[in-house]
């Protein structure tokens, strides 16, 4: 039990309600924390820190934060409770002095496809009421700006009952909305490449679709057959115009088919309703390999992709629309907002303006506000998330952050540490998960978790201040001014892939050649256009491999085994060691407890009351029948297999009878990214936001590519493991593999073979090439805001 006690006496003359100092917390069990007891001074900037995995956020976030809220989702009424999200009490002993926590994390925002920065921080909404009453011509009220708004009218007779008596009226409404009609408010208008939907040469029942899920062998099989609009026999090159317009547009339509009503709809509008409603990124890759394949996405013609209709577009303030406002850079539209003199809508301005202006002072006025939500980093979103809290009145709150510095360039970082000490001094408790030392360093107090990870951590191993953290000898005391050197020999290029006339965003018609067979690292501050040259000019390359910062979805029946394909091997190993079916060794499938559906626990829902999960007495938690585990290979049962961690899995199966190439290679990958310590069970909810990013890195890696695309692999990782991940980068290089990583890390910059800055601001001020070269001509020449932080890195 790793504990911290602290006295606590007041002064005689203290007033006894000012003796609630700390947040105390005993006995935390959450994940893999051991019993941890702790105590964090009020209004005061306390870090958390520690290795990806050691219990941070279990403690942080797991216990404190998810305490808090759930208490003060108790003061609302059982009915309201009923709609909020169910939150079970964490697994802990006693805590002790919570305030409202105020939740900033690092998960991006939705990509939903209506959703922009001007939607999700209100500031749409101001701009839609400032010009519904200052715009010329006045066009209507506010909703008539916005392009999630349709014009509709109608017309028709409504029954009444007036005194007994039934009467008939005539009514007619109408309402003006800003979309615009042809895209429907979402910018873009789709067109589909119809040869890559079938093949013509052949006919349905021969297979003739190429759409992922189309089979004829299932219900779409039975709905084509027997729709009677074609023939499912005749090659679809030989359909009359009609029959291939029913197979393509047909609107939907009641059929009946096996005396089953069913709904027949052509592919078209289908693919539409059930595809392309959804975010590209938050597709399964097959899904998005088909639709990137066969749609292609143009700006509408109609609206210049502003989501607009024309009236919207046509009322002005100083000649200025509001398609232009959200257009322009949020810096200029400040500027634009401050010169607005309008004593009429003086309360609307002030607010407007002070958004704006949040925007600036928190590093993101190169942003615009019809920028789609979803393409913002998970930096850019989480500090998105921070401006509604930067101007607020509140005090006594704590302020939850997990690695705000994430997707920061080291002159951003220090903004960033101005805006957690402004939190601070208005009287907040400011609590920060947090690797990079640059914000480590301004902390009032410091809880260092330990001493490795998963299994291995869990305990408090240091808090105090700073330098009692530099004295403590623990794995972040010693690596804390770890200094990377520049490399005295850099590797040759075997050749460059071209980038001409990039200029997706901000970039302004870039020109570059990046060097292959080398590490190469692209930086420059936030907003400059890093990711923008490379995912818009490189990533969607053949053989180009790009592992971005998308969060990994998955339930709690998700874990490492599942989600790396790890299981399959592991499957079909026992089923041919004991002659069964692969199935019955899956959880999912024929295999699971009959009484926990293969869960391992059994959930209680008690409405607005958190749920209860209790082990299932069936299976003891293995979430296997019976039946199932009395099978053996290499002398283990399935649910020993999953328990094991991936340093025990890949000694089991590398050797013996338990040998299994296939399993030990994708293992082999996971202890490559620093994952030995996970169990192949684990459930992928229970994961930190670093082990995450190392798994999507070691599935990633199994692809065949010439080239790998890293965006910020080092969001999560500890001081210590940067220096794993070098090696690993190292490794790739060395076996012929060109890496290409978007960084800001100064330990990756100084280890890269070839640098490319942009710059040299962010937003229209940036977008451009301002260094290209080795580290040391970059620390040497100085000329650049990057080379000026990586001189004093190295200490140059």
């Amino acid at each position: 039990m790793s504990t911290a006690t602290r006295t606590d006496t007041p002064s005689p003359a203290q007033h006894v309600a000012d003796t609630h100092e700390l947040i105390r917390v005993q006995g935390a069990r959450e994940n893999n924390l051991k019993d941890v007891s702790i105590e964090i001074p009020k209004r005061r900037l306390t870090v958390f820190t520690g290795v990806s995995g050691s219990g941070k956020s279990s403690l942080v976030f797991g216990t404190i934060a998810a305490e808090s809220q759930r208490l003060i989702n108790e003061t609302y009424s059982a009915f309201l409770q009923g709609f909020m999200p169910t939150l079970a009490r964490p697994e802990v002993d006693v805590l002790d002095g919570l305030t409202t926590a105020i939740i900033v994390d690092q998960e991006r925002m939705g990509g939903n496809p209506r959703s922009t920065v001007g939607t999700v921080t209100d500031a749409n909404a101001m701009l839609r009421i400032l010009f519904s009453r200052l715009g010329q011509p006045h066009i209507g009220s506010a909703q008539a700006f916005s392009f999630n708004v349709a014009s509709i009218s109608g017309a028709g007779a409504v029954t009444l009952e007036r005194g007994g008596q039934t009467t008939k009226e005539r009514r007619s409404f109408s309402i003006t909305g800003g979309m615009c009609p042809r895209c429907e408010g979402t910018g873009s208008v789709t067109d589909f490449d119809l040869t890559q939907l079938y093949d013509d040469s052949k006919s349905l029942n021969e297979g003739a679709l190429t759409i992922p899920g189309y089979s004829m062998d299932g219900w779409y099989g039975r709905i084509f057959s027997g729709c009677g609009f074609f023939d499912p026999d005749k090659p679809i090159r030989k359909f009359t115009k009609r029959e291939l317009h029913d197979l393509l547009y047909k609107e939907p339509v009641k059929i009946k088919v096996e005396g089953i009503n069913l709904t027949y709809e052509g592919l078209i509008p289908k693919i539409q309703k059930s595809m392309l409603s959804k975010d590209v990124d938050s597709m399964q890759p097959h899904i998005r390999a088909f639709v990137e394949r066969v749609v292609t996405f143009t700006t509408c013609p109609d609206c210049d992709g502003t989501r607009l209709s024309e009236a919207a577009r046509s009322s002005k303030i100083s000649g200025i629309s509001i398609a232009d406002a959200c257009a322009m850079q949020i810096s200029d539209l400040a500027a634009w907002v401050r010169d607005l003199d309008e004593p009429s809508v003086a309360p609307l301005l002030a607010k407007l303006q002070h958004t704006l202006d949040s925007f600036v002072e928190i590093g993101l006025g190169y942003l615009s506000l019809s920028r789609p939500s979803g393409t913002l980093s998970g930096g850019e979103a989480q500090r998105t998330k921070m401006i509604r809290h930067l101007g607020s009145s509140l005090t006594d709150v704590t302020y939850v952050f997990d690695e705000p510095t994430i997707g920061l360039h080291p002159h951003d970082i220090q903004r960033m540490n101005d805006l957690l000490l402004q939190l601070r001094n208005k009287g907040n408790t400011v609590l920060v998960v947090e690797h990079k030392p640059e914000t480590i360093a301004i902390a009032d107090h410091v809880v260092d978790l330990g001493p490795g990870a998963g299994t291995a951590g869990g305990e408090v191993v240091f808090q105090g201040t700073l330098a009692g953290l530099r004295a403590s000898g623990t794995l972040t005391g010693r690596h804390l001014d770890d200094r990377a050197h520049l490399k005295p020999a850099v590797r040759t290029p075997s050749g460059a892939l071209q980038v001409r006339g990039a200029n997706t965003h901000n970039l302004q018609n870039v020109d570059v050649d990046i060097p292959l067979g080398v590490l190469v690292v692209v930086t420059g501050v936030a907003g400059s256009g890093k990711s923008s040259l490379i995912h818009g000019s490189v990533s969607g390359r053949d053989g180009v491999v790009t592992v971005d910062q998308g969060a990994i979805r998955g339930s709690r029946r998700s874990n490492p085994a599942t989600y790396t394909g790890l299981l399959d091997p592991i499957r079909k190993a026992f089923a041919k060691a004991n002659g069964v079916k692969p199935a019955l060794f899956s959880a999912n499938s024929e295999g699971a407890c009959p009484t926990c559906n293969g869960a391992g626990v059994i959930y209680t829902d008690l409405a607005m009351m958190a749920g209860v999960a209790t082990t299932c007495e069936e299976c003891e938690g293995k979430r296997f029948q019976a039946s199932v585990l009395e099978y053996r290979f290499g002398g283990r049962d399935i649910s020993e297999v999953l328990a094991m961690s991936v340093t025990e899995a890949e000694q089991f199966f590398g050797a013996g009878d338990a040998r299994t190439p296939a399993a030990h290679k994708i293992l082999g990958r996971l202890a490559d990214v620093g994952l030995g310590y996970l169990t192949l069970g684990q459930p992928l909810t229970t994961l930190s936001g670093g082990e995450r990013q190392r798994l999507k890195l070691a599935t990633r890696m199994a692809d065949s590519g010439g080239v790998y695309v890293l965006d910020e692999p080092t969001t999560g990782l500890h001081l210590a493991d940067v220096e794993h991940l070098l090696a690993l980068l190292d490794r790739l290089v060395e076996s012929g593999k060109s890496v290409i990583v978007i960084e800001h890390h100064q330990a990756v910059m100084a280890h890269a073979d070839w640098i490319v800055d942009l710059g040299p601001g962010a937003g229209h001020d940036g977008g451009r090439i301002v260094f290209e070269g080795t580290p040391a001509d970059l620390v040497a020449a100085r000329s650049t805001l990057t080379g000026q932080h990586l001189a004093a890195y190295v200490g140059a």
